[in-house]
């Protein structure tokens, strides 16, 4: 029988706001209003490349999360699993880009967020899992406990269902402990089919050290995952298929913006996963990444 979707995903979107550039946020007096989110950002690219995409989570019940919707929308993905939660807030991020010496200032502010209060009760499975790649990250198994829930209860029901299940570390210190992230990660990775991790969460993480071919190799020991993806900033990123090392360098690029990159390297390889040649897709994904690294916006 045919899945409805390629790829399905769940997690928090929030409201971006940006000063422009060489500006500062202590004294700017305008914003820049964009959307992100790390599960949103990867189908969105997928949907823009012509995949069928869902995107599921907890928004609130009100203005501020509309922009949510329409941006996913208009890439055309579906959001028919969003629930919508009255008197609740969303998250929001601020930026302010830089220049060296200076380095990039990201401010958060998404506690007790709408998608914070996300449990298991708030998924609509059937719909979640009537896909070919599940996509999840470990974003959302930070936010707490409640999402933590829905990222190892999603992880069940992937396995039991035989979807392919793709989990992205995606380690983020301000959400939680380098120790409490390794221990509560690591049984997610074990279930991975596909797995991403930049090379220095992998180390971090992990223990996983040494260059990008032993690094991943060790990595791939931690998982059931065939594919497992590792990036390793200016020196490109790596493929392990099976037992076959593959690297593909960073393409020379002139970075206007950094965030959304990861993500935008994760929906190439997963297209490329769809069409079965993952060698291929790290070849994709490198020129996403290349492209996300060189315009505004997460997406």
């Amino acid at each position: 029988m045919t899945s409805r979707f390629d790829v399905t995903t769940l997690g928090e979107a929030m409201l971006r706001l940006s000063v422009p550039m060489g500006r500062r946020l202590a004294d700017t007096q305008s914003l820049d209003l964009q959307i992100g989110g790390a599960e949103a950002n990867v189908v969105v690219a997928l949907a823009q490349l012509g995949r069928r995409c869902a995107w599921l989570s907890r928004l609130p019940d009100h203005t501020l999360a509309d922009p949510v919707l329409r941006s996913l929308r208009a890439a055309g993905v579906d959001t028919g699993g969003v629930v919508r939660a009255p008197g609740e807030r969303i998250g929001t991020y601020f930026i302010e880009y830089a220049s060296t010496p200076r380095s990039i200032q990201v401010i958060y502010d998404r506690a007790d967020s709408a998608a914070a209060r996300m449990t298991p009760a708030d998924v609509d499975w059937d719909r979640l899992l009537d896909t070919r790649i599940l996509h999840l990250t470990g974003i959302t198994a930070a936010l707490g406990d409640g999402p933590y829930a829905v990222v190892v209860e999603a992880v069940k029901r992937a396995r039991a269902a035989g979807v392919t299940l793709s989990f992205d570390v995606n380690h983020r210190a301000k959400l939680w402990s380098t120790d409490d992230a390794s221990a509560k990660l690591r049984p997610l990775v074990a279930e991975a089919d596909i797995l991403f991790c930049k090379g220095a969460d992998a180390a971090l993480l992990f223990g996983c050290e040494g260059e990008p071919e032993a690094r991943i190799r060790s990595l791939a020991a931690l998982t059931r995952a065939r594919t497992v993806i590792s990036t390793f900033g200016e020196r490109g990123a790596a493929l392990l298929q099976g037992d076959v090392f593959t690297h593909a360098p960073a393409l020379p690029v002139t970075i206007v913006d950094r965030i959304g990159s990861g993500d935008a390297l994760a929906a190439g390889v997963l297209e490329g996963q769809l069409d079965g040649d993952p060698t291929d897709g790290l070849r994709r994904g490198v020129a996403l990444a290349a492209i996300a690294l060189s315009q505004h916006g997460d997406q």
